[in-house]
């Protein structure tokens, strides 16, 4: 093998290389925003007691970013123009950054609604511009790989995020994750200043653009329809799961944290297992979150039956980011940006609706109304995914 070879294959692999620290970092940068979106859901109690508001209005916090969220995902697709996207990236991370320090030193309901509103500009933009990298950052073979990759940070935040969050709230109060999530942002502000390459916009987006993407392309619009039934069933439910687990089952307390921990290496598993379920993948998630979310409602029981049935609902959560976006991947790969700026809009809608939904519930209705109104949702999902999966 002559020289020349030799430099060429050194040089691959180190581009090789670089090319899967950048997809850690957009994954470390997702994981970051998505956890930061969710992270009242296991501070729920102290924070609204600690706030002097209800459990239903405590949810606000995560209707409101996921409302700003919705609007900003397309919206900053648009006007961003021949931006470079690193530096759009670094621009949102910073901006997650300053939420987190107004988060942790506010003492007022008001003020920490109102960081909250900031990260959800941030959330927005960086889900949308992250979400269709992979195929900028790895050759067109590991595109899938980088992808799942990708969007295990939404996974891990959902399912270990959450968790490490209120476990840290209970050792040290509800400030003190809202105050490593702001390190944890400088972190990754810097990692993507480091690793990713410059990454110019292919074209520039209009609002004509997502538009006419609506309108031809079908499989996009049941693509939103899923996304929506699934992410508003599962955080109507998820929003209250500590309320749920100790008026249902007794589970209160560290053993909340415990237990959501343990969800979370379930679902991050889930994550990975989606991409070997196949094109049917999300039929069979969306049946399987049916399944759990109306155990939830309709079994009595100890803390045992709860926890069991709260791993259940992890696992079957994991595989849901990625089985969308994948979906998104495959109805328009010629158009991945505005497929997945639409897609988290009504991701990030969805989760706003869903913690709406699931606080006019608990200040409302039993309990058991909780978990009964997420699964007729997830049940609805899974219709839709069977009428389209099977049809040849």
């Amino acid at each position: 093998m002559s020289n020349v070879q030799v430099n060429i294959q050194v040089g691959e692999k180190a581009a090789g290389v670089r090319g899967w620290l950048a997809v850690a970092a957009v994954a470390l940068g997702i994981f970051t925003v998505i956890t930061a979106e969710l992270l009242p859901v296991g501070l729920l109690t102290p924070m609204g007691s600690a706030l002097e508001v209800s459990d239903g209005t405590t949810g606000l916090l995560v209707t409101v970013p996921g409302l700003v969220a919705a609007v900003c995902a397309p919206l900053l697709t648009v006007v961003s123009g021949r931006l470079d996207r690193r530096l759009v990236l670094a621009a949102l991370m910073a901006l997650v950054a300053v939420a987190h320090v107004v988060s942790a030193l506010a003492g007022h309901f008001a003020y920490v609604l109102g960081a909250r509103v900031l990260l959800g500009v941030g959330i927005g933009g960086f889900w949308a511009f992250a979400g269709g990298l992979a195929p900028r950052l790895v050759p067109a073979h590991q595109v899938g790989r980088a992808t799942a990759v990708i969007f295990g940070g939404v996974a891990a935040a959902s399912v270990l995020g959450v968790p490490a969050g209120t476990l840290a709230g209970e050792l040290g109060g509800w400030r003190l994750p809202f105050a490593v999530l702001a390190g944890l942002s400088l972190l990754v502000l810097a990692a993507l200043l480091l690793l990713l390459p410059p990454l110019p916009p292919q074209r520039g987006l209009t609002t004509g653009d997502l538009t006419a993407l609506l309108r031809r392309n079908p499989r996009v619009r049941t693509g939103l329809t899923l996304t929506a039934l699934l992410v508003t069933g599962h955080f109507l439910a998820y929003t209250f799961v500590r309320p749920v687990l100790a008026e249902r089952y007794g589970i209160s307390g560290a053993a909340v944290g415990w237990l959501l921990l343990g969800y979370g290496v379930l679902g991050l598993a889930g994550n990975f297992f989606a991409g070997a379920l196949g094109p049917r993948r999300i039929l069979l998630i969306s049946s399987a979150l049916t399944a759990a979310l109306t155990a939830l409602a309709l079994l009595p029981g100890g803390s045992v039956t709860g926890a069991l049935l709260l791993l259940a609902w992890g696992l079957a959560y994991g595989g849901v980011s990625v089985a969308l976006q994948t979906w998104f991947l495959t109805a328009a790969p010629d158009d991945i940006e505005g497929a997945t700026s639409l897609n988290v809009a009504v991701f990030c809608l969805s989760i706003a609706l869903g913690a709406l939904l699931g606080g006019r519930l608990v200040d409302s209705l039993p309990m058991a109304a909780v978990p009964a109104a997420a699964a007729a949702l997830v049940l609805a999902a899974a219709l839709v995914a069977h009428r389209k999966e099977t049809r040849p």
